[in-house]
């Protein structure tokens, strides 16, 4: 009987190791590719972490009424500029209303959401006081420092309003509680406070036990980071 030989070829086996050696080397990179553009990407997305204290005050009048949020966690300074307010209510006559704010004012005339006496007295609102503001002052004019969209958030820092009353304004004498009037300084129709910038211009018409949704959208990752409904106080 002839005996039956099988000779493997080196050069028929070459090609095919070949080939199966560039598919690994490919899966490979690709696989590195993919893991460093997923690692972007998750950077990227990264949204910082924050817990506030807020309460909103209808008292009927300016001296008595208020929007007040403490910052008392925060995972970093988050910048007010990265941060969108978005406030929204159906107050208990049915009334609708809110507000959507971003930053930065760089200066009391540019990009503010408030304006009153002639439009003399101008700025960004929620104004910034405590930690994470650099200069703040509690009475007209404010410092650009603590402007919202030019401060940060962090603990300690509060974001404060209330609204304007003097000659003209809110629930400026007794028999106008709970009411807007105009005057030499303020003109309902044309002026806009600090209070009316966060919560919208109807806002008055909140009364206690109303709610009011209030978030913080970090603009460089889309992510909501604060979403509180915030029982009204009379």
């Amino acid at each position: 009987m002839k005996k039956l030989e099988i000779i493997v070829s080196e050069d028929a086996v070459s090609p095919v190791i070949g080939i199966m050696l560039m598919l690994v080397v490919v899966i490979i990179i690709a696989a590195v590719v993919s893991g460093f553009a997923g690692g972007l990407v998750t950077g990227g997305d990264k949204a910082p972490q924050i817990s506030a204290e807020c309460r909103i005050v209808n008292g009927g009048t300016h001296q008595n009424s208020e929007f007040d949020c403490a910052i008392n966690g925060a995972s970093e300074p988050v910048l007010t500029r990265d941060i969108e307010i978005a406030t929204s209510w159906r107050a208990s006559d049915g009334t609708t209303g809110g507000s959507r704010i971003t930053g930065p004012n760089v200066s009391t005339g540019s990009f503010a959401n408030t304006h009153f006496y002639g439009g003399t007295t101008t700025y960004h609102s929620p104004l910034g006081f405590g930690t994470g503001v650099n200069r703040s002052s509690s009475g007209s004019p404010f410092y650009p420092d603590q402007m919202y969209g030019n401060y940060s958030l962090t603990i300690g820092t509060r974001m404060h309003n209330v609204p304007y009353g003097y000659s003209g304004g809110y629930g400026v004498t007794p028999s106008t509680r709970y009411q807007y009037t105009s005057g030499s300084r303020y003109n309902y129709d044309t002026d806009m406070d600090g209070v009316q910038a966060i919560l919208g211009r109807e806002w008055w018409h909140l009364r206690a036990g109303d709610i009011v949704k209030v978030k913080m959208i970090h603009r460089p990752s889309g992510k909501v980071i604060f979403d509180q409904n915030i029982p009204v106080v009379g």
